[in-house]
């Protein structure tokens, strides 16, 4: 047997809660701020007024997504402590019946009922640990972290913030809206592009269509409310 063979490392991607919060507060930083200063610049004359309404928007934004993401977050967390004292009551209740459940289980990935017997016996010595078992692969349900809703809260609002400033930055830089709305435009087209690309890196390898799907999202959302700007502007 060779060294590679025996000091064998698989190497996963462990942030997937981060990294999904992160995409949430992005994506919606990066549109939602961009097509309220696209509508805007159609419909007045005044950066002031583009820039003063998008920061509004961004810190209304962020705290509503935060907020989102906390009750979220919270919510997860409760539902899984009222299951496992559901589930824990349960084998006290109706031991047999939960028995057969984990047995059931079992069985499903074809193993011998003289195999499934043994397993399940040695599971119920431990009351704690045939709880956990029984909440993933009955349930499925995971034990969230403690500081999940406090940790997405901020994460999501942080994110939302970043991504909002990029296509209003240009409006900061310029006097004219209209100069300013074509710069955001491309700004914020090479932000969405990279944003879509490495969202997609890491979610589902295909970066380049998470690219060019975020890019027609975003500009999609921002020529729909130009265009209701320019309607009633």
């Amino acid at each position: 047997m060779s060294n590679d063979q025996v000091h064998h490392e698989e190497s996963h991607f462990n942030a997937s809660d981060t990294v999904r919060d992160i995409v949430i507060g992005m994506a919606d930083g990066l549109t939602v701020p961009f097509a309220l200063a696209a509508g805007l610049s159609s419909a007045v004359e005044s950066n002031q007024i583009i820039v003063t309404a998008g920061l509004a928007e961004i810190a209304a934004g962020a705290i509503a997504m935060g907020l989102g993401g906390y009750l979220a977050g919270r919510t997860a967390y409760e539902h899984f402590h009222r299951e496992r004292a559901r589930e824990e009551q349960e084998t006290f209740d109706i031991p047999e019946v939960e028995a057969e459940e984990t047995a059931l289980i079992f069985k499903e990935y074809g193993l011998e009922p003289h195999q499934v017997d043994t397993i399940v016996q040695s599971i119920r010595k431990d009351r704690n640990r045939w709880i956990d078992f029984m909440m993933k692969f009955e349930l499925g349900i995971e034990k969230p972290e403690p500081r999940r809703a406090r940790n997405s809260a901020i994460t999501i609002g942080v994110s939302y913030m970043v991504g909002g400033l990029v296509p209003l930055f240009p409006y900061f830089l310029s006097q004219n809206p209209h100069q300013a709305l074509w710069n955001s435009v491309v700004v914020t087209a090479i932000a969405l592009f990279i944003f879509g690309y490495i969202k997609g890196a890491f979610t589902v390898s295909k970066p380049l269509k998470s690219a060019f799907q975020t890019l027609i999202v975003g500009g999609l959302a921002a020529a729909t409310a130009f265009g209701v700007g320019r309607l009633f502007g």
